[in-house]
């Protein structure tokens, strides 16, 4: 229905935000603003992989165990996850997220693009078959992934 919706929704009648929007830090919109709508996709715990200008209703379904029991999605839990991305990526892909979203990540994506880089803020790197793995030194424990997108950005 969602995605009926985002095909066929003239002027958006339920008021559904683009997934970028949904996120209260400013890194969502500073990654559009630098790459545009249609290189940012955002790994989300109750859609999947959607591209950042998907009309979304508000959600909160996490991967992280600190979040109250009814926000949590368990790797048991059956979804009917999206995979917004493009058969054919020529460009890298880059991932910035905890360690938990990096196996829904790693399924969606497969074959999908050459270069592929998960940033990573752990002890032990996470298991991501063919992406390239980089550290990302911060002290900042919870939500790193986020300075660690403005830094790229800054880089780029």
């Amino acid at each position: 229905m969602l995605l009926e919706y985002n095909e066929t929704a003239e002027g958006n009648p339920l008021g559904l935000r683009p997934a970028y929007q949904l996120y209260e830090n400013k890194i969502y919109a500073q990654l559009v603003d630098r790459f545009g709508l249609r290189k940012v996709y955002i790994l989300s715990a109750g859609w999947g992989l959607i591209a950042a200008d998907f009309l979304t209703p508000f959600y909160d379904i996490t991967f992280s165990q600190s979040a109250e029991r009814f926000k949590r999605r368990k790797k048991k839990d059956r979804y009917q996850d999206f995979c917004m991305l493009p058969d054919r990526v020529d460009e890298e892909i880059v991932f910035f997220g905890g360690k938990d979203y990096v196996p829904l990540l790693c399924s969606l994506t497969g074959e999908i693009g050459k270069e592929k880089t998960v940033f990573y803020n752990s002890a032990h790197a996470p298991e991501a078959a063919g992406w390239t793995l980089k550290r990302f030194a911060t002290n900042t424990r919870t939500n790193w992934h986020y300075e660690c997108a403005n830094a790229f950005v800054q880089s780029i």
